[in-house]
């Protein structure tokens, strides 16, 4: 029985060292205000991943709308270059055009060449402006809006040539008035020797 005593003491000295944590034993618990909280942050967190791809999308969308809108304003600076571009021609065709031909310095046989080298670049001109119609106005077999973009520029500096190309042959006519001009007054002086 002494040994009995024994173990049973040096159980008891045991159990009372050991941390109470090691002593208990029982069943898991579950909270379920954690579970409940853990669907709910889900369930939110779905809710955000929807809006979320609802809004990559509404932005794809508005960034398709801006190229649009971006590729209809370059139409419309190269329309407006062209027409700007024009306006110059019409201008240079009023006041140097009727100047050169008014000039006495001008031989009848010139001015049907004079009128004809002016005539070609208003007749492209003319063209260029059905052409543009024609291109914003209805789709131009079924060009992209680069394509069309690019159709456009091309047009334009076509445009910005006939302009130079205008001024060039005005500055050539009003050399050739001023030299006949000088020609005359000097085969004309008087001469006082």
């Amino acid at each position: 029985m002494k040994n009995r005593f024994k173990t049973w003491i040096l159980s008891l000295a045991l159990a009372l060292c050991l941390p109470a944590g090691a002593a208990c034993q029982g069943m898991p618990v579950y909270d379920n205000t954690n579970f409940v909280s853990l669907v709910k942050s889900l369930v939110e967190s779905a809710k955000q991943t929807s809006q979320l791809i609802k809004t990559v999308e509404f932005l794809k969308t508005q960034k398709e709308n801006i190229e649009k809108v971006n590729s209809v304003i370059k139409n419309l600076k190269a329309v407006r270059e062209i027409g700007r571009n024009n306006q110059r021609l019409i201008a240079v065709m009023q006041d140097d055009l009727r100047d050169i031909l008014n000039s006495p310095y001008i031989k009848p046989g010139e001015v049907n060449r004079v009128t004809e080298s002016f005539s070609a670049v208003v007749e492209n001109s003319l063209e260029t402006a059905g052409f543009i119609d024609e291109i914003l106005s209805s789709d131009h077999l079924k060009m992209s809006d680069a394509e069309r973009a690019e159709v456009l520029k091309q047009r334009e500096l076509e445009s910005k040539e006939m302009v130079t190309d205008v001024r060039l042959k005005t500055k050539r006519y009003h050399e050739i008035i001023s030299f006949r001009k000088m020609q005359d007054r000097i085969n004309n002086r008087e001469t006082g020797f």
